[in-house]
């Protein structure tokens, strides 16, 4: 059979619903008040919560599999490619950094933070676009065990995996002193989810996604379900050891999430492209940068305009929570978020508008 070369649906329909998760995980009307499954775990654990950035790292992996292998063989030069790739991740990590910006210029309290999520999916994408374009394909599995390897080693050298305490903490104060996500003045200990060097393992998940695309082309699904299946077994042996966390990205949790993403793929090319089942996230795949940015900005303008705490309290907290309790009316608010957005590029897609950066 043909490689599926190209956009796929499925491709699109995971990573637009991987999208959705995220709005949906990060705007609910009331922080103290969230579900369970929809909250990270506290420190150690995985909630379905956690998952959900690994998988965009990892769609993003096989996208680069399915955009830049084909030119590769289609001839076009490799510096070229290159030249694209850089410049596309150079203008992720910068629209991440004019985010934090205007939170911190905009928002009472709020410091300049350096790490974030668009920063860390820059830096995933120059390198595993390098790895793509440069080294051979059984490079990249050397390199992911290298990468899991090497980072057992530096969180193992510190003796503790405590908050603030742990290697990875401490080498992210050094480098960015107090601009991060956490900052305890009183200590001067610091904490990023998005920190410098848990992006290590988060390369080793993108590469999984780069395999996986590999695979996808080929069609090669059986792979894709052994694979799937030995990777998460793996994280789950390796959590006996080392605990899956999120925050630390420890190799555990990058094997445990990169097996249920290559699973999740599997699914949605089985029921997407081969039983023709509709591509429910299409849209939010196809204007993924768009919607996370968008809903990154509304987060920092509501509050910063005094308008998100009325707004709350008159469209969803004055009269569910009397009727179904604080939990149900938060999560109304994250879902009317979810669902202005998908209106929102339902019809940026209706008249053909992509925001590509």
């Amino acid at each position: 059979m043909s490689a599926p070369d190209g956009r796929l649906a499925s491709l699109d329909a995971l990573r637009g619903c991987t999208v959705a998760a995220m709005l949906l995980v990060n705007d609910p009307g009331d922080w103290d008040h969230v579900y369970g499954p929809l909250e990270h775990a506290t420190w150690h654990g995985c909630t379905p919560t956690d998952l959900v950035f690994p998988f965009f790292l990892f769609v993003m992996g096989v996208s680069v599999a399915l955009a830049i292998l084909p030119r590769l063989e289609q001839g076009v030069a490799p510096d070229r490619l290159r030249d694209v790739a850089l410049w596309r991740a150079l203008r992720i990590l910068a629209l991440g950094l004019a985010i934090n910006a205007l939170a911190a210029w905009w928002l009472p309290g709020r410091e300049m933070r350096w790490p974030g999520v668009l920063q860390r999916i820059g830096v995933c994408f120059a390198v595993v676009a390098a790895f793509a374009i440069y080294t051979p394909r059984r490079v990249w599995w050397l390199v992911i065990a290298a990468l899991l390897a090497g980072y057992t080693a530096l969180l193992l050298c510190s003796g503790t995996l405590d908050p603030w305490n742990n290697i990875v903490d401490r080498i992210d104060g050094a480098v960015f002193g107090r601009y991060v996500w956490d900052h305890n003045p009183a200590t001067g200990q610091v904490h990023d989810p998005e920190g410098l060097p848990a992006t290590l393992p988060a390369i080793a998940t993108s590469l999984f996604g780069l395999c996986a695309g590999v695979w996808l082309r080929a069609r090669q699904t059986g792979r894709l379900f052994t694979a799937g299946v030995v990777v998460l077994v793996l994280g789950a042996l390796g959590a006996q050891w080392m605990p899956l966390n999120k925050n630390l990205w420890t190799p555990s949790f990058a094997l445990w999430s990169a097996g249920w993403a290559i699973l999740a793929l599997l699914a949605c090319h089985w029921l997407v492209d081969r039983q023709g089942w509709p591509a429910l996230g299409r849209r939010f795949g196809m204007n993924a940068i768009a919607a996370y940015a968008g809903s990154e900005l509304m987060q920092i303008a509501l509050p910063a305009l005094g308008w998100q705490e009325g707004l709350y309290r008159h469209l969803f907290a004055g009269w569910i929570t009397p009727l179904a309790g604080p939990y149900v009316a938060s999560l109304a608010w994250a879902i009317a978020f979810v669902t202005l957005w998908w209106l929102i590029v339902w019809a940026m897609d209706r008249h053909r508008l992509y925001l590509k950066l």
